[in-house]
């Protein structure tokens, strides 16, 4: 299920989490392992609670779906824990500690629609569509959708419809919303330069539109707003890399102008200088010659003094001279200025380089940021995923538990008939069950055995040499004897117990490939090499289960042929294989159901 700020779905993908912020922590603290009890939607109105139990305690997390959106965590009290955005507004007021006000209806309630409801249109100079969007809180498309399938024409004026027509517009509206309500839905997502859409049943005339089925109105609302949560991810990830590219952007556009302008002027000064080279081969001596006033004119330049100092001015540059030396002389004070001016070139050319290299550099980062907000499709589960699982090397299903609650449900749930129970002759051992297995077959007996033992407190103690032993489900009580108590998780063994000794502490994780879908297995090396593409083996102490389960994955990404595969499937999958307790690697190649 995904909860987001512009609504509440089911979702196939897996997005990496993107930023972390105080209501995702609470919500991680308070949330985690509870179950979802409640669902509502408050009317027809764009907010929904999510009521969550567990741990003896209560917690409702409103969706409110409309303006930017907002998500808010309440005790059972509806005094607010943690929200995403508090709000301070003449109608209400939300922050922590407050209780949770909804905001003032915004309309009639769809779901409860009646002819009264629709009858003021009959008062109105409004067209149909238009008082029908606004009066239903609908959307331009479904308003006119109505209009359509009553008959009538969108832009018809309210007050000119009759009695009949307006009995349509409810009709119309009725079969509309049970038709959405109710799951009678030819889905399809709708692309144009407006944007994307998902519409659950057809509306209008969609032949010129850029649409295309999809299997369910829900599936469809997947693909959109995981698009949406992903470019608003990658957005956020990489806002502050695009505000520095900016800055760079604008710095060198500024540098570029500065060269362009320092480039004219300089050609400006040495046109100056050149120009006076030719007036004193002349014969023109004196800078306050007539003469030269009139030719610095029409050079763009002018002799001039400011608070008595003489300069020439060319453009917006006012160079010191010395009206007293020679043409000569003031022809090289301009090449110099102008020598001067390129120098300052030069200078603005490596801040420009420097620019340059940032600006990629930040363009890298920005790309990188982006490219890290991913999200993976969640392929559907197995029921047997959910515990310890093994296939063995004779095909044969056995599923372990993992802790007191899975290690009931396994022999209450998924016992059968034909099954086998193994259990190991130390305390905080697992149950595993050995599917369907009727022929006594000694390499499953021993390899559930191996596994029952390598998934107990052996693991972690080193604990080498010790038996299990499988007894048949009539065997197994799940009541104690009366006057007497057993823990949860726990059960009565009846009868004669069929001991197996673990060959060894040694456990195979393995890339497990089923209908092109790859999950982790992990159980005795011998059936992990025969039913999986690849395998990693381990053996007691060395590192912990974080530390190993990263080497295992490394170890698996060299299998070139399945890295993409291997590269989705997220280290707490890893850890979550593994048995408890430190680990080390021995071994690691390609399986036998590689081909």
């Amino acid at each position: 299920m995904m909860f987001s700020t512009f609504g509440l779905w089911i979702t196939s993908m897996k997005i990496d989490q993107i930023e972390e912020n105080r209501l995702v922590k609470r919500l991680r603290n308070d949330l985690l392992r509870s179950k979802v009890a409640d669902i509502n939607q408050i009317g027809s109105e764009r907010i929904v609670y999510v009521t969550f139990n567990g741990f003896n305690q209560e917690f409702i997390l409103v969706g409110e779906f409309f303006g930017e959106g907002n998500i808010i965590l309440c005790n059972k009290e509806m005094k607010i824990l943690s929200l995403l955005h508090s709000i301070d507004v003449r109608h209400r007021k939300l922050g922590v500690g407050l209780t949770y006000v909804p905001p003032p209806s915004t309309g009639l309630n769809l779901f409860e629609i009646t002819r009264n409801d629709i009858e003021q249109i009959r008062t109105v100079q409004t067209a149909v569509a238009r008082w029908v969007g606004r009066t239903l809180g609908l959307p331009t498309k479904y308003a006119e959708e109505i209009a359509r399938i009553a008959g009538i024409d969108p832009q018809a004026i309210g007050n000119t419809l009759s009695e009949e027509q307006v009995q349509k517009i409810v009709q119309a509206t009725k079969d509309l919303i049970d038709n959405v309500v109710n799951g009678k839905h030819e889905p399809y997502i709708v692309r144009n330069e407006k944007g994307a859409d998902v519409i659950p049943v057809p509306l209008g005339n969609i032949s010129e539109e850029n649409h295309s089925k999809v299997g369910s109105f829900m599936e469809g609302l997947d693909i959109l707003f995981s698009e949406n949560l992903l470019e608003q991810g990658k957005s956020s990830q990489s806002t502050t890399a695009n505000e520095k590219i900016a800055e760079l952007e604008h710095k060198l556009e500024e540098q570029n102008k500065a060269i362009s302008l320092v480039k004219e002027r300089v050609d400006s000064i040495s046109s100056v200088a050149k120009a006076l080279q030719g007036i004193a081969a002349s014969g023109i001596t004196s800078i306050e010659d007539q003469k030269i006033m009139s030719f610095l004119a029409q050079h763009g330049s002018a002799l001039r003094k400011e608070a008595g100092i003489p300069l020439i001015s060319i453009g917006d540059e006012k160079i010191k001279i010395n009206p007293q030396s020679s043409i000569q002389a003031i022809a090289s004070v301009l090449f110099n200025e102008s020598k001067k001016q390129l120098r300052a070139i030069n200078t603005i050319q490596l801040d420009r380089k420097k620019t340059e290299k940032n600006l990629e550099a930040f363009k890298k980062q920005a790309s990188v940021a982006r490219d890290s907000v991913v999200f993976t499709v969640q392929r559907k589960k197995e029921w047997y995923e959910r515990y310890r699982w093994f296939f063995t090397s004779d095909d044969f299903l056995a599923i372990g538990g993992r802790d007191a609650s899975s290690n009931s449900s396994v022999i209450r749930k998924h016992l059968e008939r034909n099954d086998k129970v193994f259990h190991a002759e130390i305390v905080g051992s697992p149950f595993f069950v050995l599917k369907n297995e009727t022929e006594d077959k000694v390499s499953s007996v021993t390899e559930v055995a191996q596994a029952t033992v390598c998934f107990s407190r052996a693991w972690r103690e080193g604990l080498y040499g010790l038996n299990a032993y499988w007894v048949r489900p009539d065997q197994i009580k799940t009541a104690a004897p009366s006057g007497q108590f057993i823990a949860k998780g726990s059960f009565v063994i009846e009868g004669t117990r069929n001991f197996v000794q673990a060959p060894s502490l040694q456990l195979s994780v393995g890339l497990f490939e089923k209908d092109d879908n790859y999950s982790l297995m992990c159980g005795p090396t011998f059936a992990i090499k025969r039913k999986c593409i690849y395998f990693v083996t381990i053996e007691p102490s060395g590192q912990e289960m974080t530390e190993i389960a990263k080497k295992i994955k490394l170890e698996f990404l060299k299998f070139e042929e399945k890295k993409e595969a291997i590269k989705s499937i997220i280290i707490d999958d890893f850890i979550r294989v593994l048995p408890a307790g430190d680990s080390h690697i021995i071994e690691s190649g390609i399986g036998e159901a590689y081909s």
